[in-house]
């Protein structure tokens, strides 16, 4: 397992989805990814496969398909055992630090009972990542240094 990285980010399928096609919370948690060059998103095919069939169902087959090769050519993508929750497994073989799940049950504290010793990570809800998130104390942890502000385009 990777050494956990503060500058990493996981998204459920459900929030990858959301920010596809709705202007909101996981839109404005993933903008902040989109930002920084600092900062990445982290999948897995299962992962990816999961919200490829939501957007297909919510959009059609040939956006879903174009979003997600847009999504690995982006994205940190790693592999894990089939059958393991999609978003964990991808955090933990990524060693990201955040879980971004709009699913109550990888919030709740069962799961982050359950998850303690095994990976080190903080699952929260977009609204909530988008509100917590400090750009500029991350850089400092992590880059070092003055943070220089947004060095991306997030719509690009």
């Amino acid at each position: 397992m990777p050494d956990v990285d503060p500058a990493r980010v996981v998204a459920d399928a459900d929030v990858l989805a959301a920010d596809l096609f709705v202007d909101g919370d996981a839109r404005a948690a993933l903008d902040h990814v989109r930002r920084h060059s600092w900062v990445d998103l982290a999948v897995s095919g299962h992962l990816l496969d999961d919200a490829e069939a939501v957007a297909a169902a919510l959009g059609d087959a040939a956006l879903a398909a174009d979003w997600r090769e847009t999504l690995e050519a982006e994205a940190v993508v790693v592999d894990h055992p089939a059958g393991d929750q999609p978003a964990l497994a991808t955090a933990q073989a990524s060693g990201a630090a955040h879980v971004l799940a709009y699913d109550e049950t990888l919030r709740s504290a069962r799961t982050a009972a359950e998850l303690s010793g095994r990976v080190d990570v903080s699952v929260k809800a977009p609204d909530a990542f988008a509100r917590l998130f400090d750009p500029e104390a991350l850089y400092a942890a992590v880059v070092g240094g003055d943070y220089p502000g947004p060095d991306r385009d997030p719509r690009a």
